[in-house]
């Protein structure tokens, strides 16, 4: 009787090993004849996107205006006039409030991606800080496009923001374990000091939630990223621990904003007349960005460092200090990621990976040898272009990891293509993902 069982566990073992090599062989012979087939593995097609994900039929071909077919935008330029199409596509914010009473179902309705794409991403988590004030449908499609579950995110909504913008992204972050309120919000003011303490109480916050995370993002609810989580994850890992932000030499135009004392009258800020004192340390006021990809080192230096803290404290009556702030703090001897004052270190905003923005004076003609980017496809605000669906050809091509600036109200199938465009990627991303694996 033993016998006939260990004679039977051994044609199973054969058989086993027999099949299994059967279909090694198989799938050894699909990889070499036609690549990897992502049919073979799970399609996850509930996470993909479609035209009636966003309320419409196919009116509009994001395949070609990504690629910038002059019928494809001309077409779409002309829906985004259109007042029927874009209260077509606008989502109410009492959509929001009810169906985030079911966060489950809300979760899977709105395509969030549950899971992590790759062991890649899964041990490589970034921690985000998201400054609003208006506009929940843009800041809800942002969310969206940057969310992976092993990543961190705080949320700012100004204080002064109107009660039904703060209730429905309340209820949107309270959906997510990983997605929070901060813990003190202030009312920020334009170009004055309380933009900045805004960042600073999501870094605390952040830095204090979670020991794991890698790089510290700050963003605005008009930003985008231009690239899917496995590519930030990769640009980042190439940095070494480095950060990525503007910081340059400050232009004589722009040293009135350090060198007079500024502070907030009724609202605004309001230059006094009264010079400011020399910065602390001596230290070289950099010009910059208000927005920075930097290491959780850079955030510890800026929560604890006391020179750090003095420079803070002497900033706070300047004009637009998230201007130089950051910028001078990544030029500081001894800050993690951080690069020496000397001019040569000096980084521009086209050269950082931080955040792409087209400033209408340096925009031009194509082949104009003085611009420094194509003409704005869509308007502007504050000199600032809000991207129309024209300008993603060119913006795809870039390096930055994210851009400024987005309205839904404005252009909407600029957001929509963009926001399609990488989940397509991203999933296109897993499926190969896989197929290297089984592949090997």
């Amino acid at each position: 009787m033993r016998l006939l069982k260990q004679g039977h566990v051994r044609l199973l073992l054969m058989l086993t090993v027999a099949v299994l090599g059967l279909l090694w062989m198989f799938t050894l012979q699909s990889c070499h004849k036609t690549g990897w087939d992502p049919t073979y593995m799970p399609r996850y097609s509930w996470l993909e996107y479609t035209h009636a994900d966003y309320g419409r039929e196919n009116v509009y071909n994001c395949s070609a205006i990504v690629q910038g077919e002059k019928k494809a935008l001309a077409q779409a330029k002309l829906l985004s006039t259109t007042r029927e199409f874009s209260k077509s596509v606008q989502i109410p914010n009492e959509y929001y409030i009810n169906a985030t009473q079911d966060c489950r179902k809300f979760r899977k309705s709105r395509k969030y991606i549950p899971f992590p794409l790759s062991q890649e991403e899964e041990d490589f988590p970034l921690a985000y800080s998201i400054v609003v004030h208006h506009k929940v449908q843009n800041f809800e499609q942002l969310l969206r496009a940057i969310y992976a579950p092993q990543n961190i995110y705080c949320v700012h909504v100004d204080k002064k923001s109107e009660a039904s913008v703060f209730s429905v992204i309340r209820a949107i972050t309270s959906c997510f374990p990983n997605v929070f309120m901060v813990s003190q919000a202030v009312d920020v003011v334009y170009a004055a000091w309380p933009r900045v303490q805004a960042d600073l109480n999501c870094m605390a916050d952040l830095y204090n939630a979670s020991t794991k995370w890698k790089y510290f993002i700050n963003l605005c609810g008009q930003d985008f990223p231009l690239k899917t989580n496995l590519e930030i994850v990769r640009m980042l890992h190439s940095l070494r621990g480095r950060n990525s932000l503007e910081s340059e030499r400050m232009a004589e135009t722009k040293k009135w904003r350090v060198s007079n004392v500024h502070l907030i009258v009724n609202g605004e800020i309001k230059g006094t007349g009264k010079a400011k004192e020399p910065p602390p340390f001596n230290l070289p006021i950099l010009s910059g960005s208000a927005y920075i990809v930097v290491n959780r080192g850079y955030v510890r230096s800026v929560l604890e460092d006391t020179r750090i803290q003095a420079l803070i404290e002497w900033s706070k009556d300047t004009y637009s200090p998230d201007e130089f702030l950051w910028a001078t703090i990544q030029r500081m001897p001894g800050v993690p990621g951080s690069t020496w004052p000397n001019h040569k270190y000096d980084m521009t905003d086209m050269n950082a990976i931080a955040r792409l923005v087209k400033w209408q004076w340096h925009e031009g003609s194509q082949g104009s040898l003085e611009a420094v980017y194509p003409e704005c496809q869509g308007n502007h605000v504050r000199s600032v272009c809000v991207y129309g669906a024209g300008d993603l050809q060119w913006m795809l091509e870039q390096h930055h990891l994210f851009a400024n600036k987005f309205d839904i109200d404005t252009d909407p199938i600029a957001v929509q293509c963009l926001e399609r465009y990488l989940r397509e990627k991203a999933l296109a991303e897993l499926h190969e993902t896989y197929g290297r694996i089984f592949c090997y």
